[in-house]
């Protein structure tokens, strides 16, 4: 009997060690209308799966049978979940050894790795693995995993999904976290995805609470770095506005920042439609209205006509938020800052 993850391949109808499996053929009930037409070996393979589950079997070979499916069809969640309850059973009746099995539950993370490599946009391998981590409550070299998937595709959803679930549940909120999320920004500005988490290390897992002493100030010198690299990037502008309604200053603090980017009197210096954006709504709050027309103005007519009717909107309401939009904290004074 080969190991679970050999690449040997196994004829089930004639193997011996199948022989006590009765297969189970897929039932598409009398004259189907549009059959399937799988694979034969596919077809064989499930038929002996429809068989273990039919008497709730586990052991190594189910092992194999479970990665010879995943290898023709990865995305199979019922494999996948048979698979998992298989290696629990295992462990539970003491019923692998390397020497038999050649199976650990390092060495199935490890398989999982090269299974993720081979389909990167899988979301079944990563909820398995979280399921492996969770229950061996230890994360050691999980953040390399995902780190190796970044160096990939560094806004893979399914495992940027996985690495924030790492951190909620190990409480990885720390500077090695941020470290990464650096990185990946250095290498590119405009990854959303490191936007978020960043966002979710810093800010989302505090609720409530007030952030440690110095890390707004910290996140709002990364954020604004961040833009005079990129002005027109939507990603930090965002981050920018989030941190300063965690850290409960007025936006309008971002004046000369903004200023710097959107110098409405010099059209042709204006960098960022974001930084339009932002001194429309400062100029609202602070009755300014005739630079925050004028913002809006060229919002529509120039630098982001995509979205003229909204810009439009916008200019109609001028003074019916004056002292809301912008205020992101209660009784906040307007404080005014350079970048």
């Amino acid at each position: 009997m080969a190991s679970y993850d050999s690449d040997e391949e196994i004829d089930y109808a004639t193997d011996p060690a199948w022989a006590h499996i009765t297969p189970l053929p897929q039932d598409d009930g009398e004259n189907p209308l549009a059959q399937i037409a799988y694979h034969p070996d596919y077809v064989l393979a499930m038929s002996y799966l429809r068989g273990v589950m039919a008497i709730n079997y586990h052991s190594a070979q189910v092992l194999k049978l479970t990665a010879d499916i995943i290898g023709m069809n990865p995305a199979h969640y019922t494999v996948w979940g048979y698979r998992f309850k298989t290696l629990m059973a295992l462990e539970t009746s003491n019923g692998f050894d390397d020497e038999n099995t050649n199976w650990s539950w390092r060495k199935e993370l490890d398989w999982v790795q090269s299974i993720a490599k081979q389909y990167e946009k899988n979301y079944q391998i990563w909820h398995h693995r979280q399921l492996i981590i969770d229950h061996l409550n230890d994360p050691t070299g999980e953040r390399e995993r995902t780190n190796e998937m970044f160096a990939s595709d560094s806004k893979n959803y399914h495992v940027w999904t996985y690495r924030q679930w790492l951190a909620k549940r190990f409480s990885l909120f720390d500077q090695e976290e941020l470290d990464t999320m650096e990185l990946l920004l250095k290498e590119d500005v405009r990854n959303n995805s490191a936007w978020n988490h960043r966002s979710f290390i810093t800010l989302g897992r505090l609720g409530t609470e007030s952030p440690a002493e110095g890390v707004i100030d910290r996140e709002i010198e990364f954020a604004k770095v961040a833009i005079s690299s990129a002005p027109q990037n939507p990603s930090p502008w965002n981050y920018l506005k989030a941190v300063l309604r965690k850290g409960n200053i007025n936006l309008v603090s971002l004046k000369d920042f903004c200023e710097e980017f959107a110098p409405i009197h010099s059209e042709d210096e204006i960098k960022s439609s974001h930084a339009l954006d932002t001194l429309s709504e400062i100029y609202d709050a602070t009755g300014d209205f005739g630079k925050a027309e004028q913002a809006l103005v060229l919002l529509a007519a120039k630098y982001d006509p995509v979205r003229k009717n909204y810009w439009r909107y916008r200019k109609r309401l001028l003074g019916s938020s004056r002292g809301n939009v912008l205020t992101t904290g209660e009784n906040t004074p307007a404080v005014h800052a350079t970048a």
